[in-house]
């Protein structure tokens, strides 16, 4: 059992360790202009469909969830019949 564990913690940091880094490009100025633009698009869905995805997500969510914190209020304030 010992010798497993330790193969697999070898093997994990071998791994992690000796994978190559990727170059990544610089795209702060690109990204500055995209969402600095006077477009009138929101600056919370200039990023795209992605964006537009993800503050429909998060309103439907939200929206849920008020819902049923009133439902469980409403359900905790009215007293249950016998």
């Amino acid at each position: 059992m010992y010798r497993q564990l330790m193969s697999l913690q070898q093997l994990s940091s071998r791994t992690i360790s000796s994978s190559a880094r990727r170059q990544v490009d610089n795209m702060v100025k690109e990204k500055q202009k995209l969402f600095q633009a006077d477009n009138g698009i929101p600056v919370h869905l200039k990023g795209g469909a992605k964006d537009a995805i993800l503050y429909r997500a998060t309103m439907a969510l939200t929206v849920f969830g008020s819902g049923f914190v009133v439902y469980e209020l409403l359900n905790a304030a009215i007293p249950k019949k016998a």
